[in-house]
């Protein structure tokens, strides 16, 4: 294993060390506990969003509190769940009388710990409501789409939600414009190699040389088939093919090409050019495209292609300008 870091066991934590130094002005943490990271200057009045989840995938999930995006976010160990007491720190650090919107993957431990801090909010008189994304088609069928983990979509739910908190919409109304996203966003992703958690000390899973897996999950959960490595036009057919499968978007949507970790930037717009390509064969129009990292897996090898169907008021929500510490937009 060869990775920049002083103890295995200490890797998050050294990581989140190494944000707040960074980023002092904009986030910090609460409750003495560096895994209680919120935003620095929560808005008065305005329904907060909070998420959660394992180090290993930024810059899902914490990477995504600033500025008309989410207020906090409670971080576990590598793939590991946060706490109950520690989303429950962020809830009361950051809630400012409106209400909160817990918005995060769809995972077991995540599930738990959120539905229990949920429980001790109740006690507090703190307004909750909770919604998790669930937009991997590969991870389960249509009939058990509520199975589904969520990836790289997760990133509209976040931009729709927090366009509406933004605005000073409602508890109920931030709820409403994440669950729009969700009906209307669809994950296909695909790995090339595995990833070393730092604590474990070898790779995740296996893949032979010339061997890549379809719909491999973030944490390394099992795909659909290992095969050999295709071309990304061969990639963006079958993707495309299986999302409108799914989902038959028409007229406009937006595009999300999000590399796993270890994916070069070029890889990622060779694969864009064709899924754009193969899009328009199928008449529809990607108006709106983002190319990067955006829910990794370590240094996994591959790559996610997100679709959200848009209309006038997804648009808008997309449109807002945001600024966190990893991901800006004018």
């Amino acid at each position: 294993m060869k990775k920049i870091l002083n103890k295995p066991e200490e890797y998050t934590d050294d990581m989140l060390r190494g944000i707040y130094a960074a980023h002092q002005g904009k986030v910090h943490f609460v409750s003495n506990d560096l895994r209680c990271y919120c935003i620095k200057d929560p808005e008065p009045g305005k329904v907060a969003i909070i998420t959660g989840g394992g180090t290993g995938h930024l810059p899902l999930f914490l990477g995504y509190v600033g500025k008309n995006l989410l207020d906090g976010c409670a971080v576990g160990g590598v793939f590991q769940s946060p706490s109950a007491e520690q989303i429950f720190s962020v809830t009361k650090a950051v809630e400012q009388g409106a209400g909160v919107l817990y918005l995060y993957g769809n995972y077991t431990g995540d599930i738990m710990n959120f539905d229990m801090a949920a429980e001790l909010c109740e006690f507090e008189n703190i307004a909750t409501r909770s919604i998790v994304g669930t937009d991997d088609i590969h991870s389960a069928p249509p009939e058990k789409a509520n199975n589904r983990r969520g990836v790289a979509g997760i990133f509209f739910m976040y931009k729709c939600a927090g366009a509406k908190a933004a605005a000073k919409g409602t508890l109920d109304e931030v709820l409403a414009a994440a669950e729009k996203a969700k009906n209307n966003t669809r994950t296909v992703g695909f790995a090339l190699s595995p990833c070393i958690i730092p604590e474990v000390g070898h790779p995740n899973f296996v893949l032979s040389e010339g061997e890549m897996a379809m719909g491999m999950g973030i944490h390394g959960e099992p795909g659909i088939w290992n095969g050999p490595v295709k071309t990304a036009m061969s990639l963006a057919q079958d993707s495309v093919k299986a999302i409108l499968a799914d989902m038959p978007f028409q007229g406009e949507a937006a595009l999300l090409i999000n590399g796993l970790g270890a994916t070069s930037l070029e890889e990622l717009y060779i694969l864009c050019g064709n899924v754009i390509e193969v899009f328009q064969e199928n008449h529809i129009q990607i108006v709106k495209t983002y190319v990067g990292e955006f829910a990794t897996s370590m240094e996994m090898a591959g790559a996610s292609i997100s679709v959200i169907q848009l209309d006038k008021e997804i648009k808008e929500w997309l449109a807002l300008p945001v600024n966190t510490p990893f991901y800006s937009s004018i």
